[in-house]
């Protein structure tokens, strides 16, 4: 049996029309080709589609069955085709985000949320980009931008600058620290430091401050969530060092917790959103950069 999409639209359309004269006029159709498109289904399901002289137009048990495969598959191709339509145009399509930075939660999901106002048939998911290898990923396709502090040098992949930021000390205000103008990478060789379950070398306390300086901290306690790690700090656990956004998020905790410098003239960070270049002028590509970097201003 051989049933073409045209053939279900013709079953669906007499159908709803209740007559082959008015179906022929909806799809456009003289009425002899419309009966003998009807005619050749009738051929290759075997048994009538239609119940004989009925008025209007019947269909037959078989015809029922072809009409029910009809109303199933042709929404499912009309929904394919307004989805096909809407990638060619930039409108539609997927945004896989992979994340090497734990702590840019606190600023991507309100940055979603709003970009969900502008496109909100793109689909979104986002991924850790720690777990795995983000960029290489992003070269595969498998996802569709890297957050990250660490841009490389990459064919047919484009770092998009978001926004700068400053890895700074956070610890409880009763901690030693806390009485210091900055601090060194010697204040953290006798303090335990509250860090993410990351490698260390993408952590900025170690990337920037630690292993430039060959020093090590006393001990180092992994934490999952930023809230956590604030109320550890806040609580004198240890300290941390996230970026500056975190702290001015993290209103109940403020009286109890402080921040400082990491050395006398601070450390600065860029964030960026790591592009494969062949995407970069999508629409909902650009709408994710320019909120992106608007979020900073309320950071």
């Amino acid at each position: 049996m051989h049933i073409d999409i045209k053939h279900l639209r013709t079953i669906l359309t007499i159908h709803e029309a209740g007559s082959v004269n008015k179906a022929a006029l909806r799809l456009n159709m003289t009425q002899s080709a419309l009966s003998h498109q009807i005619r050749y289904i009738r051929e290759q399901v075997g048994v009538d589609i239609f119940l004989q002289g009925t008025k209007p137009l019947q269909l037959s048990p078989a015809g029922m069955e072809l009409l029910a495969a009809a109303q199933r598959i042709l929404p499912e191709l009309n929904k394919l085709k307004a989805r096909f339509a809407d990638l060619q145009s930039g409108q539609g399509g997927r945004l896989f985000i992979a994340i090497e930075c734990h702590a840019c939660f606190d600023w991507l999901f309100p940055t979603l949320k709003l970009f969900r106002t502008y496109h909100q048939q793109i689909d979104i998911d986002i991924k850790p980009g720690l777990a795995f290898n983000a960029l290489p990923a992003l070269a595969k396709e498998e996802v569709d931008i890297v957050i990250s502090a660490d841009p490389e040098h990459l064919p047919d992949i484009e770092f998009h600058e978001l926004f700068s930021y400053e890895p700074r000390l956070i610890a409880s205000s009763e901690h030693p620290l806390a009485q210091k103008d900055f601090v060194v990478a010697e204040d953290f060789k006798t303090e335990t430091v509250i860090t993410y379950p990351v490698p260390q070398e993408r952590l900025d306390l170690f990337s920037q401050l630690l292993i430039p300086a060959g020093i090590a901290p006393f001990a180092i306690r992994q934490v999952e969530l930023t809230s956590v790690i604030l109320l550890l700090a806040a609580s004198n656990k240890g300290v941390s060092v996230l970026p500056d956004w975190v702290l001015k998020e993290s209103s109940k905790q403020e009286q109890q917790l402080v921040s400082k410098k990491l050395t006398a003239n601070g450390i600065q960070r860029t964030l960026y959103a790591a592009v494969r270049r062949k995407d970069s002028n999508k629409a909902f590509i650009q709408t994710f950069l320019e909120l992106s970097r608007n979020s900073a201003i309320d950071l």
